[in-house]
């Protein structure tokens, strides 16, 4: 059992825990809640508390192949989903707007994500790049290239100064976003990394490969700190639970599993796919997670209690991504089918900035563990329970809205250089004016001075007086500058792939040296 730092007055726990020995059971349509108070001897039910089932509201279509990554934008107005046909789209929550198709990559995009601020979009490709986007008409970007195969997955740091990118190359990387810049690689995965995620803090990053391990990084000291492995599967995913102090893991194996990080503990271990699991998103209050497996259905699992308590069909193939809204009033699910389902969560609503203000309180690594922060005592594996509840939106919503919403298609045209500022258009009515690349994670959307609003029209117009003036002779050296660094940047990729093959063979040495001894040793 888990030890409890401090002593509480049996009232202040039972506020603090607000539901954690919660029971649920169906009652006509609703949730009825029975909170055990083990303190005061007693328990008191709450039926009927408008408490509903999650509702599948509306259904997106405008990838022509399967949609590998979904994330919605910090203020929930705008959904980006990733496709295996290369694009990027940018969709408005609200009906009858257009979609926005972004063209850039020239491979499957496997992951995209919006910056803390949401004025800025990254997302990784198969062809082994790495793309920062302005999610508006103009479809400005900047490409990242140090990668030597495909990249798998991309992920904002809290405050919006780095993004941490994992590779079928075997390495992670982490980039500067102030400077737009290459910092440092992690190498100590023997296989591909499908995933790495940073923690709520920063100080740590989780990575999770085809090598059965998920491994813990100090982004400090850019040591790994802790590593957990798995004997039957590897992990296609894996994130920290918003207080940082638990991870969760996505198996190939089926598995679902919940792994305290302070105390190297395996705190749950769920088995209620019949297929991969590929993606799991973690409610804002921390209390629920939702899954995704290549079964074709959502599972929605209570941590509190250690149980599934919703299972959710919808899809017409494997589903691929899964992410709760920022205020965790809305998921969105996608898969191999090319649509886009958007979902109400209805059974838990929490404000986005009192659980900003709960979690900063529990980001420090060696804090005592909150109450919230505990999950079922003992490890749970668990077993599929009768009191399930399964939803499936094709036998109940017969009117479901389907947006089909004009695309307008969007060819990417690169920066020059990592950092470049442009000048931008007068946004349409109702569209969010996004930050430049300059600085851009640090400047969050709308900071901008109010003079400079009323000069967009003519700056969009013709070239900014500062770059008439650039001599010609400083432009062309600064073209050659980013020449050499490219070619630095090709050299640097190359030593890292023999490196990495290096690795192997001396890997290939090691075991066959160990045979070798083992079988001589029985003569002697």
């Amino acid at each position: 059992m888990a030890s409890i730092a401090g002593s509480q007055h049996p009232t202040d726990l039972l506020t603090a825990l607000s539901g954690v020995t919660k029971k649920g059971t169906l009652a006509s349509g609703n949730i009825a809640m029975v909170c055990s108070d083990p303190w005061l001897g007693g328990s008191r039910q709450s039926a009927g508390t408008g408490q509903e089932d999650p509702a599948l509201e509306r259904c997106f279509r405008g990838h022509k192949a399967a949609v590998t990554a979904v994330d919605f934008s910090p203020h929930g107005r705008h959904l980006v989903t990733a496709s295996w046909d290369t694009f990027l789209m940018l969709w408005n929550l609200k009906p009858q707007t257009r979609a926005y198709r972004y063209v850039g990559h020239k491979d499957v995009v496997t992951s995209v994500q919006f910056s803390p601020h949401g004025n800025l979009l990254a997302s990784a490709s198969r062809d082994r790049t790495v793309r920062l986007w302005m999610p508006d008409k103009r479809g400005k970007s900047s490409e990242f290239k140090a990668h030597t195969a495909p990249v798998r997955s991309v992920d904002f740091s809290a405050d919006g100064q780095y993004l941490v990118t994992a590779s079928e190359d075997k390495s992670i990387k982490v980039w500067n976003m102030y400077r737009q810049r290459f910092l440092y690689s992690l190498y100590r995965h023997t296989h591909w990394v499908r995933c790495a995620k940073f923690s709520p803090d920063g100080r740590l990053i989780v990575s999770c490969s085809e090598d059965k391990t998920v491994k813990i990084w100090d982004t400090t000291n850019k040591q790994c700190v802790n590593n957990f492995s798995d004997s039957v599967g590897f992990a296609n995913y894996v994130d920290f639970n918003p207080s940082g102090t638990c991870i969760a893991s996505a198996g190939s194996d089926h598995t679902v599993k919940i792994w305290d990080i302070r105390v190297n503990k395996l705190l749950q271990h769920y088995q209620v796919h019949s297929g991969g699991v590929n993606c799991v998103s973690f409610h804002p209050s921390g209390n629920y997670l939702i899954t995704a497996s290549s079964d074709a259905s959502l599972k929605i699992l209570d941590l509190l209690e250690g149980r599934l308590i919703y299972t959710l069909q919808g899809h017409m193939g494997p589903v691929f991504s899964v992410s709760f809204s920022k205020g965790g009033e809305l998921f969105s699910s996608a898969g191999a089918d090319t649509q886009i389902l958007l979902w109400r969560t209805n059974f838990d609503t929490l404000h986005c900035k009192d659980l900003s203000k709960r979690n900063l309180k529990r980001l420090h690594f060696d804090s005592s563990p909150h109450l919230l922060d505990i999950y079922p005592r003992t490890p749970h594996p668990h077993e599929e329970k009768a009191e399930t509840i399964e939803i499936n939106p094709k036998l109940e919503v017969i009117d479901l809205q389907i947006a089909c919403p004009p695309v307008v298609d969007i060819l990417s045209f690169d920066s020059a250089t990592t950092t470049e500022s442009t000048a931008r258009t007068v946004p349409d009515k109702g569209e969010d004016v996004c930050g430049c690349f300059a600085q851009p994670s640090l400047t969050p959307p709308g900071c901008s001075p109010p003079a400079a609003g009323k000069k967009t029209e003519a700056l969009s117009a013709a070239p900014c007086e500062s770059q008439r003036s650039v001599p010609l002779a400083v432009t062309e050296a600064l073209e050659h500058i980013m020449e050499q660094l490219h070619v630095l940047t090709q050299t640097v990729s190359i030593l890292e792939q023999r490196l990495t093959l290096t690795e192997d063979k001396l890997k290939d040495c090691l075991e066959n040296q160990h045979k070798l001894f083992s079988a001589i040793q029985p003569r002697n």
